[in-house]
């Protein structure tokens, strides 16, 4: 999503600039993260310029596609954002700037899609669970020469035969 500088100025003389639109941010699945499949993303917002400073807020909302924590089945995770960035188009830009976060415009272009992408990653749930675990594409529970097995304890079962000897064990460890 890219706002141009003289478009952003001759918009907001003594009101914000007001943009909607979209972004294709699909560039997200192929990176490392549990990303499986992302939509293209709403962005609306508004732009504040005070001098050489362009106050951005901005509102996310989308669906991405992630695996289950449990079943690696995939989970749609829909996510509204709120952003806040700050850009400067000043020729004068340093050390100072930049620890305040305050982002360099290059040109005369303000690329908002990295400022996107960087929100949309910093919101990726560390897990999500399926609602229906026992669905089709669920993990298998059993496979070729491989089976789950329950870690559930058993209690021992005593062989009828044995059950006189068990009360002698039973006597001496009443003795101790």
């Amino acid at each position: 999503m890219k706002l141009t500088i003289n478009q952003i100025r001759k918009g907001s003389v003594n009101e914000p600039y007001f943009f909607d639109g979209q972004a294709d941010v699909t560039e997200l699945e192929t990176m490392n993260n549990d990303i499986r499949k992302i939509t293209p993303v709403h962005v609306t917002g508004q732009v504040t310029m005070h001098g050489e400073e362009f106050y951005v807020n901005f509102h996310i909302e989308g669906e991405m596609t992630l695996p289950c924590a449990r079943t690696l089945v995939d989970v749609p995770y829909p996510f509204v954002i709120d952003a806040d960035e700050i850009f400067s188009a000043s020729a004068y830009y340093g050390k100072e700037e930049e620890e305040q976060e305050i982002h360099p415009i290059q040109g005369e272009v303000l690329d908002l899609t990295p400022y996107i992408k960087e929100n949309i990653l910093l919101e990726i749930p560390f897990r999500v669970f399926a609602d229906n675990a026992d669905s089709d594409g669920a993990a298998p529970s059993s496979g070729k020469d491989w089976e789950f097995v329950s870690e559930t304890k058993e209690e021992k079962s005593i062989d009828p035969r044995l059950k006189k000897l068990e009360s002698l064990l039973n006597d001496n460890q009443k003795d101790k």
